[in-house]
């Protein structure tokens, strides 16, 4: 066979291919590749009327410099409109490249402070808020008199106050406001007020957080958080008094939470976004308040008295007094009904030190078991019945657990519930999508996924679902 008959076969191979796998040509790259086809029959068939053979390595390469000669406008056209494109990337500065780093941080401070000028100070927030009273606004007679203004009367305010407000001011935020409240056309003049004073706040809490972010990439670490938290500590009120040989303690409990909660991936950090966007910020910064009452103390993790209620019993379970908790330790938790199975995976899936539970390890047990409604929660303790890490639970994984039960109930006298029975009002209570398989989205989806876990974790959970409707009566009973 003859170059250019081995040519036109190799050609129309590829012209199939293009066909069938690559998209479209455009006008000029069919052009181009017409004209590399003609150059390389002209150069073949030359060779043929010579009765030159060609290798195949040489057919490669006049092919290759053919298409570098041909394609080359194109190229450098290529490249001089990717020089267009600006810059979006910065790579971070080595460790060892002191110098680099410096720069980086001073050009961050700067940048924090120029945002951090841009907010309103109290002063300004006083100046809106008698804009507001001059507005001239009508009053609601179905909201307590309270002042109501509308749009052109909000666009006055804006352009009253100055530029600095008007980021505050937009068509945006009185759409906004105004659903909100189901008005129509107006928002009371507070609400607009407390809107402003809400992202006024936000901002300057972004910008105290990113003073934390060694990084700049938006993360906070658990050392940043508790640094974070460790120079806050002394304007929060509430923990007035706190001791000092417990601050340690206090931190680390307090960064524990906003870890567990917003790092389900357990990679060690958490976006200062999401710290924003929960309400945990919140409870921290209520302790600011010096007659916090007692009973909201004692509902906020944050408090001296949650934290130390926490690390309280942290040290009575550890009777040798070294630091760590063993399984026989941790098996007098809360009511001492946790089971012996659902321990020993505590310990087998939780991080140990020579088989015992530091201070950290423990505090996200405690997290999972008071807040098993949250997916979090929820997570946590399915990573802890899931024996096989086979990414749900079937009947041979709910029947290992609920053994454990059966035993304590033998151990404290009571007849034993036949399982069959458990798991069908499990699965009833579930309803997952496969018919024998649970899975972790199966039980944040159904809302009982916390009274399935209870059912399998300890005895009193067990006892408590058993017995709910009577529990539910008695309650009735003494409201």
């Amino acid at each position: 066979m003859s170059e250019v008959a081995k040519m036109n076969k190799n050609e129309d191979k590829v012209n199939n291919n293009a066909t069938s796998e690559t998209k479209p040509l455009d006008e000029t790259e069919i052009k181009l590749n017409n004209e590399l086809k003609a150059r390389l029959r002209k150069y073949i068939k030359k060779l043929d009327d010579t009765g030159t053979s060609i290798t195949k390595e040489e057919s490669e390469k006049i092919e290759i410099e053919t298409f570098k000669q041909l394609y080359k406008p194109k190229l450098e056209a290529d490249e001089e409109s990717y020089k267009k494109i600006p810059k979006f990337y910065y790579k971070l500065p080595r460790p060892d490249d002191t110098l680099a780093q410096k720069l980086r941080e001073e050009t961050r401070a700067q940048f924090l402070q120029k945002k951090s000028k841009e907010l309103l100070d109290n002063s300004e927030l006083k100046h809106l808020w008698s804009l507001l009273e001059k507005s001239n606004g009508s009053y609601s007679m179905s909201n307590n008199d309270e002042l109501m203004i509308d749009y052109f009367q909000f666009k006055k305010i804006r352009d009253e106050a100055g530029p600095k407000y008007r980021p505050y001011f937009t068509a945006e935020v009185f759409g906004r406001l105004q659903s909100a409240e189901g008005s129509m056309g107006r928002v009371r003049a507070v609400s607009l007020f407390n809107y402003v004073m809400r992202r006024v706040w936000l901002q300057q809490t972004r910008i105290g957080l990113s003073l934390y972010d060694v990084t700049g990439q938006g993360y906070l670490t658990e050392h940043d958080l508790e640094s974070y938290i460790a120079e806050l500590v002394p304007s929060l009120a509430a923990l007035d008094g706190l001791d000092s040989s417990f601050s340690s303690f206090y931190v680390c409990t307090a960064a524990r939470k906003f870890l567990f909660f917003l790092d389900p991936l357990r990679v060690g950090r958490v976006r200062i976004q999401d710290v924003l966007s929960c309400s945990f910020l919140d409870d921290l910064l209520e302790l600011r308040e010096e007659d916090l009452p007692m009973e909201l103390q004692e509902q906020n993790w944050f408090s001296a008295a949650s934290a130390l209620r926490v690390y309280g019993q942290y040290l009575n379970l550890d009777r040798d007094h070294n630091g760590m908790l063993s399984i026989n330790e941790l098996a007098g938790y809360g009511s001492g009904t946790l089971t012996r199975a659902f321990l020993q995976r505590v310990f087998q899936q939780c991080l140990t030190y020579d088989g015992e539970m530091d201070y950290k390890t423990y505090l996200d047990l405690v997290l999972a078991l008071e807040n098993r409604k949250q997916p979090a929660a929820l997570a946590y303790l399915f990573r802890v019945l899931d024996i096989n890490s086979q990414g749900y639970l079937d009947a041979f994984t709910l029947n290992y657990f609920f053994k454990a039960i059966q035993e304590q109930m033998i151990a404290h006298g009571a007849e034993p519930v036949n399982f069959d029975d458990v798991k069908d009002e499990i699965f009833d209570m579930i309803r997952p999508q496969h018919p024998s398989r649970i899975t972790l989205q199966d039980l944040v989806r159904s809302g009982h996924g916390h009274t399935a876990v209870s059912i399998l974790l300890e005895l009193h959970g067990f006892w408590a679902y058993e017995n709910r409707e009577a529990l539910a009566a008695a309650g009735d009973h003494q409201a």
